[in-house]
């Protein structure tokens, strides 16, 4: 029986020659990504190390990745001091993929990762964030782990005791008709297979328009992945894949793409045509919540956000931007847009993307997560409804458990912005 990618990237960093699902196997690590939250890991890091005489010393620092992006600039004294042990800790470690709180190189980890590309086909990559999974875009086995978990991976290069997930293969055709994205499309499959329809297993995305689809939308999907339960979301490499590594992320060694065997072993096979798709819209308070906007058309929101892990990168800046030119936020609506990272920031101020939305009445803000999960910037106040090119709408996500978040596409939510109620950006 032949190999899903998942099961070829386990099996050649387990060192054999074939892992089917259901085995537990112990696969060395290509990088561990670790944010503010590296500072929980540390402490356990250390705990490893004491009465062996040892000093506690990653087991290489080459393969270790710490991002600053969950609280940036730090909102207290708290947060500064764990950055500031996080600091000290790489420091001492020689840990040089360290992204501090800079407009050069920071940025939200999982934008980093590929931006600097950190990630490549075949890797296996583990993250202290749920939506490590993002990473398997680049055609990486990538997903999150604990820090108790992570302070292994740092003393020992390999994840103990991994079971190979299932795999359900999800083929995707057809042409995005007019404001409708990647976005759409995982919103869809989210609501099909519901918030627990792939747990443990690995969501592989095939077909005609994933082909076609860039990196970022793919990064897109990926990320979002983990809302239906999945362990991790990948897209085998392909040339798409080599073009952004080499051209967007400057690598130049060698890349080598995994994909699957023709006899590979699927549980399941989604199929989407998204020739017929529309805008989908993720309602209070489960992703799976998925309705088409014709449902929710008119909801008042009181506040915008465009950015994220899932949908801050240049093209959906520009999206936005477009629909925005020209055109003023409506009163009693605010719009927060956060770039994914300092250089998708500087390359939309070179596209005079900062300055349509802050013509148009919308505040741009530093990369970082904090609007999404509501500890940093843009809380909402009790009552109050958040439209959100974000990645999740739980109760509280955003800050506030009296509050209520809908995710959508940054075209909806450009559109939205001008009318100050859920709109449909194809009659605008």
């Amino acid at each position: 029986m032949g190999m899903t990618v998942a099961e070829k990237i386990l099996a050649r960093a387990a060192g054999l020659p074939a892992v089917a699902a259901g085995d537990v196997v112990e696969p060395k690590v290509d990088l561990a990504m670790s944010h503010e939250n590296a500072a929980l890991v540390i402490n356990q890091f250390l705990e490893v190390f004491e009465g062996t005489g040892l000093p506690p010393k990653v087991w290489d620092p080459s393969r270790v990745a710490i991002i600053f992006d969950h609280r940036v600039p730090a909102e207290s004294p708290k947060t500064a001091t764990n950055q500031k042990k996080i600091r000290e800790f790489t420091a001492a470690n020689g840990i040089g993929k360290f992204h501090d709180i800079r407009g050069d190189v920071g940025g939200i980890c999982h934008q980093i990762l590929p931006e600097f590309g950190y990630v490549r086909p075949g890797f296996v990559v583990v993250g202290t964030d749920s939506h490590t999974t993002s990473h398997g875009a680049l055609g990486a086995f990538s997903f999150g782990i604990g820090a108790t978990e992570m302070a292994s991976v740092w003393s020992l290069g390999f994840a103990v005791n991994i079971e190979v997930p299932e795999t359900i293969k999800v083929v995707v055709t057809g042409r995005f008709p007019p404001f409708v994205s990647a976005k759409d499309l995982i919103l869809h499959v989210i609501g099909t297979l519901t918030a627990q329809g792939a747990n443990y297993k690995v969501l592989e995305f095939h077909g005609e328009t994933i082909r076609k689809m860039n990196t970022s939308g793919r990064i897109a999907i990926c990320n979002m992945s983990v809302e239906a339960g999945a362990t991790s979301g990948i897209v085998p490499g392909d040339e798409e894949t080599v073009r952004y590594l080499r051209e967007e992320s400057g690598v130049t060694d060698e890349i080598n793409c995994v994909v699957p065997d023709a006899d590979a072993r699927y549980i399941r096979t989604l199929e989407v045509d998204v020739s017929s798709l529309v805008p989908q819209i993720a309602c209070p308070h489960t992703v799976d919540n998925v309705k088409p906007i014709t449902e929710v058309l008119g909801t008042k929101v009181q506040q915008i956000v465009i950015g994220s892990c899932t949908n801050g990168r240049l093209d959906d800046l520009a999206i936005a931007a477009d629909i925005l030119r020209g055109r003023k936020v409506a009163v009693g609506t605010r719009m927060l847009v956060f770039p994914a990272s300092g250089r998708i920031f500087a390359q939309a101020m070179e596209k005079g993307y900062v300055q349509d939305f802050m013509k148009a009445g919308a505040v741009v803000m530093n990369s970082g997560c904090g609007p999404c999960l509501g500890v940093h910037e843009g809380a909402l106040g009790d009552g109050e409804t958040a439209l959100s090119t974000t990645n999740r709408n739980f109760k509280g996500r955003m800050g506030n458990p009296k509050s209520e978040v809908y995710l959508c596409s940054p075209a909806v939510a450009a559109a939205s912005a001008i009318t100050g109620v859920i709109t449909d950006p194809r009659a605008n």
